[in-house]
């Protein structure tokens, strides 16, 4: 496949701070149940008692929430938004993957909730896929912001989307920039720096540590 000079692996080691944090607004209640946005992603309706992105609901009172997030509870209004700050990073927050194929690391996760496999890529600014890949996972790229790429061969084109949402392993984040590439020549999905700059990542020698900061 072709390379892509901004694509090219580096040696992971990157430690960053440990305080984890939940950006959240509700901004919408009807009886047991809250709409809530976390951390900029699209709108979510959860029951009393049910959790996404380590974000849970755990009361309603009127038209006020009660959500808890990294062993922090605050209730807040409907048309607030509140940022739950918890202790260390981590918890059940955190995925450890093993080197594979010559030292990389791979994950399997999931964009908007369909399965995918990633290779983990310091070197790419997004997470980056094929234009196939997008078609299988149902992404309007063409409605993307049209942008021209410099690779090895020459310049190419890519689209770059937002991704509702990105998992891998337990970690979940919302509201993720991608990049859809043309053409077929991204024969893997990489995980890039729009999800990994939100990651605390730690390797030692053939393990990876990546756990969420916010």
């Amino acid at each position: 496949m072709p390379r892509y000079r901004h694509l090219t692996l580096i040696p992971l080691l990157l430690l960053c701070g440990s305080i984890s944090a939940a950006e959240v607004s509700v901004v919408g209640v009807m009886g047991k149940k809250a709409l809530l946005v976390i951390d900029g992603g699209k709108p979510r309706w959860l029951a009393v008692g049910e959790s996404i992105a380590g974000v849970k609901l755990t009361g309603i009172d009127g038209d006020a929430a009660t959500i808890e997030s990294g062993g922090k509870r605050e209730t807040v209004s409907m048309g607030q938004n509140s940022r739950l700050t918890g202790g260390t990073a981590g918890g059940n927050q955190s995925v450890t993957l093993t080197a594979e194929h010559g030292g990389q690391f791979f994950a399997n996760g999931a964009i908007n909730g369909i399965a995918v496999r990633f290779l983990v890529d310091t070197g790419a600014s997004y997470v980056s896929m094929s234009i196939s890949d997008a078609k299988r996972l149902g992404i309007d790229y063409l409605s993307g912001q049209k942008t021209l790429m410099e690779t090895a061969n020459g310049g190419t084109l890519g689209y770059k989307v937002k991704l509702d949402e990105v998992r891998i392993g337990e970690i979940t984040i919302n509201n993720v920039d991608g990049m859809v590439h043309a053409g077929n020549g991204l024969a893997i999905m990489l995980l890039g720096m729009s999800f990994l700059n939100r990651m605390e990542m730690q390797r030692d020698g053939e393990t990876m540590v990546l756990t969420r900061r916010y």
